[in-house]
């Protein structure tokens, strides 16, 4: 966690500083060591869901937005807390998780914020990253557009995130220095929540293209719009597939017959 409360003020991790969890209340120290980055960790032990390790990952997401809109403290009708790791100015909550969430957690935290998406280490499992560089294969790609289509989105993508009512954004390039987020041959995989006709939908977005979409708007994808655009294509499919078919139907039997005759006869 980057920020804990000391004296009710909200600090960065200073070395000698103790201070209390933004989230649970219970204490925190400040880790300042030279193997990883600065960060506020619970004092012995822990039991809150809204703190887990913070990697360069993690803080090199992070320190893409102003520090102001980092670790946002809400709270719900009962006065419970939510912590958004960034929430902008259009009011777009972005959540940035390396290790496993439970489900009831994942769901919570959808249902409290709403507008929200998840960016997600996909590279935390040995296996992740390969298993989507082969599932990409099933991958259908609609002409002129980072759009694709796929049957299967549990083939390329970790299973705990295949259900999520709000977008994700896999990150499988793994932990990665803020300077590296803009690399030319990065690209994050967008897997949409909603389905057209069974299939997924999977957008490809640079890392530098996310960025800017947040800093400037409430969203990140159209996503109705493109929604609407893959429907109207599977339409549009469906009926020249038909007027093919229609076109293409030999003769009937009885016909080539009588012309034949007629030929004939001539």
């Amino acid at each position: 966690m980057r920020f804990a409360l000391v004296d009710d003020v909200r600090c960065e991790a200073l070395r000698g500083l103790t201070g209390r969890c933004p989230g649970c209340a219970q204490p925190m120290i400040a880790k300042c060591g030279t193997q990883r980055i600065w960060h506020w960790a619970h004092r012995g032990h822990r039991n809150c869901v809204w703190w887990e390790p913070e990697t360069p990952w993690h803080r090199g997401w992070k320190d893409q937005f102003p520090v102001g809109w980092q670790e946002v403290i809400q709270r719900d009708e009962s006065g419970e807390k939510h912590i958004a790791d960034v929430k902008t100015e259009y009011g777009l909550v972005i959540e940035f998780q390396h290790s496993h969430l439970p489900a009831q957690e994942m769901a919570a935290r959808e249902a409290f914020h709403r507008n929200m998406v998840w960016i997600v280490d996909g590279a935390r499992l040995k296996r992740d990253r390969s298993r989507f560089l082969q599932g990409r294969g099933l991958f259908r790609p609609i002409p002129r557009t980072s759009i694709f289509i796929t049957p299967n989105p549990e083939a390329c993508f970790p299973s705990a995130w295949v259900k999520c009512t709000a977008p994700v954004f896999f990150d499988f390039e793994g932990v990665a220095a803020t300077s590296e987020l803009s690399g030319p041959n990065r690209t994050l995989w967008c897997l949409l929540p909603e389905r057209v006709e069974g299939l997924a939908i999977v957008a490809a977005l640079p890392p530098s293209a996310f960025i800017n979409a947040a800093r400037k708007r409430a969203e990140i994808f159209p996503s109705q719009a493109i929604l609407g655009m893959v429907a109207t294509r599977f339409r549009n499919e469906r009926l020249l597939e038909a007027s093919r078919r229609t076109y293409a139907l030999p003769p009937r039997p009885g016909r080539r017959f009588r012309r034949n005759r007629r030929m004939r006869d001539a």
